[in-house]
C-alpha cells in the first residue's frame, strides 16, 4: 500500500485488513431475533466486532461480502412474477444486475450498522459502499462449461421454456452459470483512494460484478465470480498487511466428518494445494476458499492470510484461532 502521513506528518505506512465474510450470515439483518433470525443476528454482531477491533488494532478495513441467498431471494421473486399471466412476457433482469442489486442492499445494511457501532464507540472512521465491476475475460474456459447454481429449484415448466443451461442439483433442477476467474478490478482505484482517507470500504459484494470488454465498451455477462478469489487478487491489488476469509467452521480440518478429524493452526502452500488436488478440500468446501488464500500468499509473501469463524479475527491474528497459510 502506498505510504501515508501520520498525525505527527511523518510517512508512515497504512495497514490493511481485507476481511472476507460469507452472505449466508448476512441473509437479512433485519429479520426478528429468533429462530433463523437470532442466528444471522448474532453472526452480524460477529462481523461488526471483528471489524471494529481490526480498526482498533490500527488496521484499515477493506471488507468484501458474498450474496449467495440474496441473489437466490430476487431471482425466487422474478421466477414467481414471470408464472404469472400479466408478466410472462416482461423481460428476465440480468444476472449481473441483481449481483448489482445486491451489492447495494447488503453494503447500505452492513455500513448503517457499523456506522451507528463507530459513533456509539466515539471511533472517527466512516463507511463507504463501492457498487464494485470486475472484469472477465470473455473467452474464459468457465463459459464452456457453467456449473454454478443460481436461484430457485426450476419448475418442469422453466426448465422447458427458459433458455439457460439447467442442472440437476441435489435439491432439483437450477439454473447454473459460469464462475470465471476474476481479470481486473474496475473500481481499483476509487477503493484505492478511500483506504488512503481511512473509511471502511465495503466492496466486491458476490464477487463483484462480472464484465466483459465487447468491441469499446463493457457489458455485463450473466456469471458469478468466487468471492474469496476476488478477495485475494484485491488483498493483492492493495498490497493488504492481512487477509482474511471468515468461514462457518473455526480452522481448517483435515479428515473432516471423520473419527480422524484434525484442526489446523496453520498449514503450507505446498500442503494445502496438495489437499485441494487429493481432494481432501474439495471444490464445494474449502477448496476455492484455499486456492484463492494461496494465490495471495504467494503474490504477497509477507502477507498474514487467515481462514476463521466470524468474531475471531483478533484472536486469529494472534495465532489462538483458526488457520494460517505459511
Amino acid at each position: 500500500m502506498s505510504m501515508g502521513e501520520g498525525e505527527d506528518g511523518t510517512a508512515g505506512h497504512l495497514r490493511v485488513a481485507v476481511y472476507a465474510i460469507g452472505g449466508n450470515a448476512l441473509s437479512d439483518p433485519r429479520k426478528p431475533s429468533d429462530g433463523a433470525g437470532e442466528g444471522q443476528a448474532l453472526a452480524l454482531a460477529k462481523v461488526l466486532s471483528d471489524i471494529v477491533d481490526l480498526l482498533e488494532a490500527g488496521y484499515i478495513v477493506v471488507v468484501t461480502h458474498g450474496n449467495g441467498p440474496q441473489v437466490g431471494d430476487l431471482l425466487l421473486l422474478e421466477e414467481r412474477a414471470a408464472a404469472a399471466e400479466d408478466m410472462a412476457t416482461r423481460p428476465r433482469t440480468g444476472l449481473d444486475s441483481w449481483v448489482a442489486a445486491t451489492q447495494g442492499m447488503i453494503g447500505h445494511e452492513l455500513a448503517l450498522n457499523l456506522d451507528s457501532v463507530l459513533q456509539r464507540k466515539g471511533r472517527p472512521e466512516r463507511t463507504a459502499v463501492i457498487l464494485t465491476r470486475v472484469e472477465v475475460e470473455a473467452d474464459d474456459p468457465a463459459f464452456d462449461l457453467p456449473v454454478k447454481p443460481v436461484g430457485p429449484v426450476l419448475s418442469a415448466d422453466a426448465v422447458m421454456k427458459e433458455e439457460w443451461d439447467i442442472a440437476a442439483t441435489g435439491i432439483g433442477p437450477r439454473r447454473v452459470v459460469a464462475s470465471p476467474l476474476p481479470k481486473s478490478i474496475l473500481d481499483l482505484a476509487v477503493i484505492r483512494t478511500l483506504v488512503g482517507q481511512g473509511a471502511v470500504v465495503f466492496c466486491g459484494g458476490g464477487g463483484g460484478i462480472p464484465v466483459i470488454r465487447m468491441d469499446d465498451h463493457w457489458v455485463g455477462v450473466p456469471a458469478v465470480i468466487d468471492k474469496d478469489r476476488f478477495s485475494a487478487l484485491l488483498a493483492t491489488e492493495l498490497s493488504a498487511d492481512v487477509l482474511l476469509i471468515s468461514t462457518a467452521i473455526d480452522s481448517l480440518r483435515t479428515g473432516f466428518g471423520t473419527s480422524s478429524e484434525k484442526s489446523l493452526t496453520e498449514i503450507s502452500c505446498a500442503d494445502a494445494l496438495a489437499g485441494i488436488e487429493s481432494g481432501e478440500f474439495p471444490p464445494g468446501s474449502m477448496g476455492p476458499k484455499l486456492s484463492a488464500m494461496v494465490i495471495a500468499k504467494q503474490t504477497i509473501t509477507d502477507c498474514e492470510v487467515l481462514m476463521c469463524a466470524p468474531g475471531d479475527a483478533l484472536k486469529a491474528l494472534r495465532g489462538e484461532s483458526g488457520t494460517r497459510l505459511v
